[in-house]
């Protein structure tokens, strides 16, 4: 049986970019990881980065993404803008 989750690292392999990239990805709400109970690590749904994956291979256009939040200290908003590019 297939595990339905995929660690940060088998997750990484798969779509070819660094662990780093991936808990950006997390960050910025473009990915979203679930939590292992226990230790707390990044845990990604094989269905989606599988779904990542095809849209890649089918050459749709690159995905952006844009994440409007209010930075509390400095009390600005900032706009981060994301551009995914295989």
């Amino acid at each position: 049986m297939e595990n339905k989750y995929l660690n940060i690292k088998q997750a990484s392999i798969l779509l070819n970019v660094t662990k780093l990239t991936l808990r950006n990805w997390d960050k910025a709400g473009k990915l979203t990881a679930k939590r292992h109970p226990l230790n707390n690590y990044r845990l990604y749904l094989r269905e989606e980065i599988e779904e990542i994956l095809r849209k890649i291979e089918s050459g749709q256009k690159p995905i952006k993404y844009s994440k409007i939040e209010k930075v509390k200290k400095l009390d600005f908003y900032k706009v981060k803008v994301i551009h995914i590019e295989n």
